[in-house]
């Protein structure tokens, strides 16, 4: 039995970790075997070890019956604590079988394991075509399916033109966002919001609190036209609810071209003002590779999740986030709830400076970062994104104000300070390296970490160092 759930170590394994599930294969030998995932449970009982002891009686008499003397002995060997119970069903498995004419199933097992070393003859067969899925279904229990019936709209209402932006159909149809979306070639930049962004938090607004945030934000937008989100909340302690309502209040969001994923003053055009391109973005992701002498999984600055570790359904699912409704906005939910307590409300809400400022010395909190240029706190990059200056003749989508490949340079440079930050952490990782040192090196990009946490707030806000993927995250907020 314990080779079917992965043998002692495995067991141990699945134990240390509450969010794993246990795991248990019929065919422990088969690799396409899948397995039965049973739940943990926390319980408070005991071990019992129940000894039955039968003697029987010497019998006088043939014709007589006499029952045995059975005893029993009870001893308790230790308390369980977790459980694991097996609730899901078991009739998920996909065989090496394949379908002859006749339809006569055929084992497939021989031809498609290799189970020693083989010569060339081996992989040169002609063999049925056999692909198993890459992954089964999510859930291992019976659901009912609740099918919604049609949508019973309001007198005069017509469905909306299923086009490019409305892909999924004509029961999601865009958000309204209130907030103005512009492409580096737009020729005109708004002045103003749109009136159901200034309706929007007019009805949020509700207590001075509010309005002081409101005040401290239109001063960080004089004092700089362009800010990325997470730099706001670095600067200003603000709910995030309210946050995605005040910024289309004040500010336009930028798609494309080098200010991408910025929210940019109203009236400020950063394409008609070279001095604006300290405020360009830079998309930076921290390279690894055997090349460097350190792997993803060597790394000081972790992943949250990675597409390389998809574990469902064999892990436990996160219980869902609680939602913010408007009520909850008007009763001051921002800075004035009840949990205020707890922290001051300057900082309840507020991101750590290295959220959004680059500094030698530090390594960043994500292995990819939006940072603006303005924010690279290193002299030697700032001489690297001011060397054309008052010299500026034409903005460009790929390098605005700056010349040519200067996000390239820039990437090399911080590249190589975090290489020496972990070699002077991790000298280890670099003892048998004997690669060149070379800071301008093409080194391959790690991907599969963008994603977001950010939306992930419990009743009592905790919140995190920010979002990995910032531009992702606010066009999903605002369509």
């Amino acid at each position: 039995m314990l080779r079917t759930l992965g043998g002692e170590q495995g067991v141990s394994r699945i134990y240390a970790d509450p969010a794993k599930r246990l795991e248990l294969y019929f065919r422990p030998k088969d690799p396409y075997c899948h397995p039965v995932c049973a739940n943990r449970f926390p319980t408070s009982t005991m071990l019992l070890r129940v000894r039955r002891r039968t003697r029987k009686k010497q019998q006088l008499d043939p014709e007589e019956q006499i029952q045995p003397e059975v005893q029993f002995e009870m001893e308790i060997l230790g308390i369980v604590t977790t459980v694991y119970k097996f609730q899901g069903m078991s009739d998920f498995q996909y065989l090496a079988m394949h379908s002859g004419p006749d339809g006569k199933q055929t084992s497939m097992y021989d031809k498609v394991l290799m189970l020693k070393p083989e010569k060339e003859e081996f992989f040169n067969r002609d063999l049925p075509l056999y692909i198993p899925p890459p992954i089964f279904s999510r859930l291992d229990t019976p659901v009912d399916y609740f099918y919604r019936p049609d949508i019973q709209h309001r007198e005069g209402y017509n469905n909306p033109h299923v086009s490019g932006e409305n892909l999924i159909g004509l029961s999601r149809a865009r958000r309204p966002h209130n907030a103005i979306f512009v492409n580096f070639d737009d020729e005109e930049i708004p002045t103003k919001p749109l009136d159901a962004a200034v309706q929007n938090w007019k009805k949020v607004c509700t207590n001075p609190v509010d309005k002081k945030v409101e005040e401290e934000l239109r001063k960080l937008f004089e004092v700089r036209p362009v800010w990325s989100r997470n730099a706001v909340k670095a600067n200003i302690s603000v709910h995030p609810d309210k946050l995605k309502v005040l910024l289309p209040y004040l500010a336009y969001y930028m798609l494309t071209g080098p200010w991408r994923s910025l929210w940019v003053r109203f009236g400020y055009d950063p394409r008609k003002h070279p001095e604006a391109k300290i405020y360009q973005v830079l998309d930076f992701r921290i390279r690894c590779g055997m090349k460097y002498g350190y792997a993803a999984t060597d790394m000081p600055v972790k992943a949250k999740r990675s597409t390389y570790n998809y574990s469902l359904p064999i892990t436990v699912k996160k219980q869902g986030s609680h939602t913010v409704t408007v009520h909850d906005l008007k009763q001051g939910l921002g800075s004035a709830g009840t949990s205020g307590a707890k922290k001051p409300p300057s900082s309840r809400y507020k991101l750590k400076e290295s959220i959004y400022i680059f500094r030698e010395g530090a390594l960043p909190p994500y292995r990819q970062m939006f940072y603006q240029l303005c924010d690279l706190n290193v002299e030697s990059l700032q001489k690297i994104i001011h060397r054309n200056d008052g010299t500026e003749s034409e903005c460009t989508e790929r390098d605005g104000w700056c010349l040519a490949k200067t996000s390239d340079d820039l990437r090399d440079s911080m590249s190589l300070m975090i290489k020496q930050i972990i070699r002077s952490t991790r000298p280890a990782l670099f003892s048998n390296t004997t690669s060149s040192e070379d800071g301008k090196e093409q080194l391959a990009y790690e991907s599969g970490e963008d994603e977001d946490d950010e939306e992930e707030e419990e009743e009592d806000f905790k919140p995190s160092d920010g979002s990995e993927n910032e531009m992702e995250t606010e066009i999903l907020d605002y369509v």
